[in-house]
């Protein structure tokens, strides 16, 4: 693997400055930490050809199977009280939770590789797509290790810098972390029931509104269809050019059109507030859809148990 130092990289020697400047980090410090970090091509690899790239049906198994479904059930039962404390605060159902858990670490199992200064600074520095972003990422980073007195060094994450259990971006466990256990400390690293209450609590901040659908099949009559299909409507308005919600409900919000191909078929889904929220944790339909049906699939073997 090509390896090589990240204090070599272009905008390091400003970063140092700024973060002095701003938030009165020892240079000498930065200066080490820097030298001692690793700039990483691999990780512009990967995230150059993320998982959303693939077929639906291959995206969605990698998700949506029985491990994770087996291990979502165990992780509710285990923490049922948890849950539904958060659920009652937040708003946010159980079985949403549980889910984006399973999506993103199997539950902890799979919380990352990477050395978390590696891939924030490769990517604040090399990656000049999304630079200013994953730059803001480190200093909340730099913000975050201070706080919690986190080894820089040792921290592991994913290629993009996610961290922990329910995979927060350094700026989200700043903003949104709680202390759910009541230990006086906020651990998304180890403990899951940080966990818990900081995924709820992040969708209760982007705007998850309790009680209300997520997503719904629709019948699609493509002689009606108009191409935008993009811009939230009112269920009205989609019956006007031939789509309707299989499961009816008159009280519906408004909702936009997400389709997803299965062989020759299509899926069309109406997708409603709660599924943009959920795209706030990862920019994707197929995440969000993802999460749902895993969602789905956990509560039903829960109930059939």
């Amino acid at each position: 693997m090509d390896v090589a130092v990240a204090a070599d990289l272009p905008g390091i020697a400003e970063f140092i400055d700024e973060m002095v400047a701003k938030h009165q980090f020892r240079r000498t410090e930065l200066v080490e930490l820097f030298t001692r970090a690793e700039h990483r091509p691999d990780i512009i690899e990967a995230i150059t050809k993320p998982a959303t790239l693939k077929p639906w049906p291959e995206y969605r198994a990698a998700f949506v199977n029985t491990k994770r479904v087996k291990l979502g059930v165990a992780f509710w039962n285990k923490y049922q009280t948890t849950l539904h404390r958060a659920e009652q605060e937040y708003g946010v159902p159980a079985e949403i939770i549980v889910a984006i858990i399973g999506v993103e670490t199997i539950y902890g199992k799979n919380a990352g590789t990477f050395r978390t200064i590696d891939a924030l600074t490769t990517l604040a520095f090399d990656y000049p797509r999304r630079a200013p972003f994953f730059r803001t990422e480190l200093e909340n980073y730099l913000l975050l290790a201070r706080d919690q007195e986190f080894d820089l060094l040792a921290i592991k994450s994913s290629y993009a810098g996610a961290l922990g259990i329910p995979q927060f971006m350094p700026s989200s466990y700043r903003n949104y972390a709680v202390d759910y256990n009541g230990n006086h400390k906020i651990d998304l690293l180890h403990e899951d029931i940080d966990a818990i209450g900081s995924v709820a609590n992040y969708m209760k901040g982007y705007g998850w509104l309790a009680n209300q659908p997520v997503a719904t099949l629709a019948n699609f009559n493509l002689e009606l269809c108009v191409s935008d299909l993009k811009t939230p409507r009112s269920m009205a308005d989609w019956a006007k050019v031939g789509i309707v919600p299989q499961l009816p409900n008159i009280n519906y919000p408004a909702a936009r059109i997400s389709d997803y191909t299965l062989g020759e078929e299509k899926e069309f889904w109406l997708v409603f507030n709660n599924f943009e929220v959920i795209t706030k944790y990862n920019n994707s339909d197929f995440y969000a859809m993802s999460v749902l049906q895993l969602a789905e699939a956990i509560k039903a073997a829960r109930a059939n148990r």
